[in-house]
C-alpha cells in the first residue's frame, strides 16, 4: 500500500472545504461565527446536534458523539481506510499527493496505473455521450427505459454504448497519445485472428456498464449484447492489472456511503439490479457482476459494513449463489440475511411492476440466512417417510448446532419439529448431540431408542398382526390411509403387498425388490412367532398409530397456524378414549 508524504497530508487537509465535503451527506446551517449546524449523518435524529467549524477542519455531534477531522469523516460515510479517504479527500480538492520514499519502479507502476485508469474513464465518458446522442444507440436507450431506469440514475451510473464501428475507440485513444499496448492491457483492443498485428474495439453494439474502484476510477466493463446473434450475452473485461472478477463489486463507489451509514450492504445479480435499486432509494446496492460471491468480494464488504443482504432470484441457481455466499462468508464477521423475492422474479422487475415500496417492504422482511437454509432443507426433503426424516435430520443438526442459545435457535427447532412431525425435545437432542440420526437412508430411526425408531416397532407390530389375522388384518388395511398412517416407505410399500394376500404375503413378490421381500419374510416370521392373538390386539395396534398420526398433522398445524388444531385435538381424544376401552378389554380377558 503507498505511503504518503506527512507534507501531502496536511496540503489535503488545508485545502478540504469542510462545508461542501459534510453538505453532501447532510444540510447544514451557519450559527455563528465558525460554526454550522446539521442533522447528524450518522444516526437517526431530528434535532440538528450535529456540529462543524469549517476553520478548524472539524466536526462534532451532540447526539452520538462522533467527531473528527476531514479524513474521519470520509472515512466514517464512505466505509474508506485512511489512505482511501485521503486519495479521495486529494482527488476531490485538487491536491497532487507524493508518495513517501517511493523508489523509480513503484513511482512508475503507479504512474503506469493512473495512465491507465484515465484511458478508461475516457472510454467509459465516450460510451456514455454515445448512448445518449448516436441514432444508432435508440434501440439500448428504449431498452434501458423500458425496464424502468431513469435517465439521471443511467448516467449517476455512466451506463453508455458501444458503437458498431470496429475502430472508434481504438482511433479516438491514439489519437490522445495512448499506445497499441494499453489499449490492450485494459481490454480495450483485442488482436485480430485473420489479420496479425489490425486491432480492433474489443466492445461493439453492446450497453457499457462501467466497473469502478471504491474512489470511482473506472477499471473495467460489464457489457451486454443487443442483437441475438452476438454471443456472450454478457462480456467482461478479462482480468488484467487493473480488473480482478473476483475482487469487483458493481456500484461499490456509490455504494459504499450508504452502506457505511446504514451498517448493511444489499446485494444482487445484475447491473440494471443494482440501478433500479438505487433508483428507488435503496443506494447500498451492489453486484456481483457475473459470478458467485467470492472471498475477496467478501472481504471488500466485510470493511465496510456488518450485514449482508441476499437480494437474489428465487430460482434454484440464486438458492445455489446463496449457498456459495454462505460458504464464502464461513468464518467472517459478516450477519448474512436472505430477502425473500417471489418465485421468478429479480429486484428490477419487481419495482417496475410492484413499485419501490414494494422491493424495501421485502427488504425489511429479510430472514436470517439459517433460516433460509433450514426452509431450503426441509422443502426438500421427504417428510412423509421415516427414512426422508433421517436424512433431514442429519443435515439440519450442523445447522442448527452452529446457533448459540438464543430466540432465533428456539424458533428453527420449533420448525423442524413441526415439520418433520418430532417433538421439540427430540430435535433439541440430536442437535446437542444426545441422540444419533444413524446411518443415511438406513430408515432406523433417529436413535434406536428414539422416538423415530419406535413409530417403526409400532407400525412393525401392526403389519405382524394384520398377518397373523388375516380376514381382520385385510379389512383394517382396506380401511386405513397408509401414506397418513406409516412413515417409513418400506413399511408402506410392505402395507401395500399384503393388503391384497393377508392369506399369503410371500406370493408375488417382485423380484427386483430385496428389501422388500426381506422385510415381509421378516413380517411373516414375526406373525408365525405370535402365538394367540386377538382382533383387540390388532385393533390396539391401529389405534397407537392413529394417536401419532394425530399427534403428527397438530405439530404440522402449529407450524403452518393452521386454525383446525382444535379439531384435530378432539379427534384425538375419541382415539385416547376408544384405546383406554380396548386396553380395558385386553386387561378383562388375561
Amino acid at each position: 500500500m503507498t505511503r504518503y508524504t506527512d507534507d501531502s497530508r496536511d496540503r489535503v487537509r488545508d485545502a478540504v472545504d469542510m462545508v461542501s465535503l459534510v453538505s453532501a451527506k447532510t444540510d447544514l446551517r451557519r450559527a455563528g461565527v465558525d460554526s454550522y449546524f446539521g442533522i447528524c449523518p450518522f444516526h437517526e435524529e431530528r434535532t440538528a446536534s450535529f456540529h462543524v467549524s469549517p476553520g478548524k477542519k472539524l466536526y462534532h455531534c451532540f447526539g452520538c458523539q462522533a467527531s473528527g477531522d476531514p479524513f474521519d469523516f470520509v472515512m466514517q460515510t464512505e466505509g474508506l481506510d485512511f489512505t482511501g479517504a485521503l486519495e479521495a479527500l486529494a482527488g476531490r480538492f485538487g491536491v497532487q499527493l507524493e508518495a513517501e520514499g517511493e523508489d523509480p519502479a513503484a513511482a512508475q507502476r503507479r504512474q503506469r496505473r493512473e495512465r491507465l485508469q484515465s484511458l478508461l474513464g475516457r472510454a467509459a465518458a465516450y460510451y456514455a455521450r454515445y448512448l445518449w446522442e448516436a441514432r444508432e444507440a435508440g434501440r439500448a436507450r428504449e431498452y434501458l427505459l423500458g425496464r424502468g431506469l431513469d435517465e439521471p440514475t443511467l448516467r449517476q451510473f455512466r451506463v453508455g454504448y458501444a458503437p458498431s464501428a470496429w475502430d472508434r475507440i481504438l482511433k479516438a485513444s491514439r489519437g490522445s497519445g495512448f499506445s497499441d499496448e494499453e489499449l490492450l492491457s485494459v481490454g480495450l483492443a483485442v488482436r485480430s485472428r485473420s489479420r496479425p498485428g489490425q486491432l480492433y474495439d474489443a466492445f461493439r453494439e453492446r450497453i457499457m456498464f462501467p466497473a469502478a474502484d471504491a474512489r470511482g476510477r473506472v477499471v473495467g466493463f460489464g457489457a451486454r449484447a443487443m442483437r441475438e446473434n452476438q454471443p456472450p450475452k454478457y462480456l467482461n473485461t478479462a482480468d488484467g492489472e487493473l480488473y480482478h472478477k473476483r475482487r469487483q463489486l458493481f456500484g461499490i463507489d456509490l455504494a459504499r456511503p450508504a452502506a457505511a451509514r446504514a451498517g448493511r450492504m444489499i446485494l444482487v445479480e445484475g447491473y440494471t439490479d443494482v440501478i433500479a435499486l438505487h433508483q428507488a432509494g435503496l443506494s447500498n446496492a451492489v453486484g456481483i457482476m457475473g459470478t458467485s460471491l467470492t472471498e475477496e468480494q467478501v472481504g471488500e464488504l466485510e470493511r465496510v459494513v456488518g450485514v449482508l443482504e441476499l437480494c437474489l432470484d428465487a430460482d434454484a441457481a440464486g438458492q445455489d449463489a446463496m449457498m456459495r455466499a454462505a460458504r464464502a462468508a464461513a468464518g467472517r464477521k459478516l450477519e448474512l440475511r436472505v430477502v425473500p423475492l417471489p418465485q421468478g422474479r429479480d429486484p428490477a422487475d419487481l419495482i417496475q411492476s410492484e413499485g419501490a415500496d414494494a422491493l424495501r417492504a421485502l427488504v425489511e422482511a429479510s430472514v436470517p440466512f439459517v433460516s433460509f437454509h433450514v426452509d431450503r432443507i426441509l422443502e426438500r426433503a421427504d417428510t412423509r417417510s421415516a427414512e426422508g426424516r433421517d436424512r433431514a435430520i442429519s443435515e439440519l443438526k450442523p445447522v442448527i448446532a452452529e446457533l448459540a442459545p438464543s430466540v432465533l435457535r428456539e424458533e428453527m427447532i420449533r420448525r423442524v419439529a413441526g415439520r418433520l412431525e418430532l417433538s421439540e425435545g427430540m430435535v433439541e437432542s440430536v442437535v446437542a448431540g444426545r441422540a444419533d440420526p444413524g446411518p443415511k437412508g438406513s430408515g432406523a430411526g433417529i436413535t434406536k431408542r428414539g422416538a423415530l425408531e419406535h413409530g417403526v416397532r409400532a407400525e412393525r407390530t401392526f403389519l405382524t398382526l394384520c398377518i397373523a389375522l388375516p380376514a381382520e388384518g385385510a379389512a383394517e388395511l382396506a380401511e386405513a390411509d397408509l401414506d397418513e398412517l406409516l412413515t417409513s416407505d418400506a413399511m408402506r410399500r410392505a402395507a401395500r403387498h399384503i393388503a391384497e394376500r393377508t392369506e399369503a404375503p410371500l406370493e408375488s413378490l417382485p423380484s427386483d425388490d430385496e428389501e422388500l421381500a426381506r422385510l415381509v419374510a421378516d413380517l411373516v416370521g414375526r406373525a408365525g412367532r405370535a402365538g394367540v392373538v386377538s382382533a383387540q390386539r390388532l385393533r390396539h395396534a391401529r389405534l397407537v398409530l392413529e394417536r401419532a398420526r394425530l399427534d403428527r398433522a397438530i405439530r404440522r398445524a402449529r407450524a403452518q397456524g393452521r386454525e383446525d388444531i382444535p379439531d384435530l385435538a378432539r379427534h384425538r381424544e375419541e382415539i385416547l378414549e376408544e384405546i383406554r376401552g380396548v386396553v380395558a378389554n385386553l386387561e378383562r380377558a388375561v
